[in-house]
């Protein structure tokens, strides 16, 4: 699980980020202001996946903090700011921050700055191709999925996108808004059945028993789990 530690002096706000990026798979560590940062970042230096910084704190600013991570890690920054003005946002690139989002913004659009600098960061590795499950073999570059005998599953273009999310993270539990915004870019409503109706589809596919499931498995009040072996390959 990717580690963030967040710097803010606003409760608010720093709530409301944890409970949002955890809910999307984020470990999160939360400070309040720079003496308590500078002493989660040397707590979790070698753990760390990112670090938020807001720029207006009360005993230091987000600059001064920048240039300190800087010093001693090259972990990735995101800023924050209140301000529009644009010397801030250059005034923390020169200083190693890896991006800059201004206030107010929305916690999606941090997450999605957030994966998107991941990625950049990530140590290139061999593309996975192909997912074994049970019998089952998905080839995420022809975006097929195959049975023990070679048969390919028909399956529709987000039945895919479903499947090969749940065999990404195995043994996880996903709430419905996360599989909904990973595979349909939205959050799933109180009265929206249609993941609930797509799941079914997909354990129809896998001959998964609907009454006492063994691959997709729900948990009450938390989501679904898949709860088989994955094996991943390139080749």
């Amino acid at each position: 699980m990717r580690k963030i530690l967040i710097v803010d002096d606003d409760r608010k706000t720093r709530d409301l980020l944890k409970t949002y990026l955890e809910k999307n798979q984020y470990e999160v560590i939360l400070s309040h202001n720079g003496e308590s940062f500078l002493a989660e970042l040397q707590a979790h230096a070698d753990t760390l996946s990112l670090v938020i910084l807001d720029v207006m704190l009360p005993d230091t600013d987000g600059f001064v903090l920048c240039k300190k991570v800087r010093q001693r890690s090259n972990v990735p920054i995101i800023m924050l700011t209140a301000s529009s003005d644009e010397t801030d946002r250059i005034v923390g690139l020169e200083l190693g921050a890896d991006d800059y989002i201004a206030k107010p913004y929305s916690p999606r659009e941090l997450l999605a700055r957030i994966k998107a600098i991941l990625r950049r960061a990530a140590p290139e590795t061999p593309a996975a191709r192909y997912y074994r499950f049970v019998g089952f073999t998905l080839d995420a570059l022809e975006r097929t999925v195959t049975d023990s005998e070679g048969r390919q599953l028909a399956l529709t273009g987000l039945d895919f996108q479903l499947l090969k999310y749940f065999i990404e993270h195995p043994a996880q539990v996903l709430d419905r808004s996360l599989l909904c915004e990973e595979t349909r870019g939205r959050d799933a409503g109180p009265l929206d059945r249609s993941l609930d109706v797509q799941i079914s589809r997909l354990r129809l596919r896998l001959n998964d028993d609907g009454k006492q499931p063994a691959l997709i498995k729900t948990v009450r009040g938390a989501g679904y789990v898949f709860s088989a072996d994955v094996s991943v390959t390139s080749v």
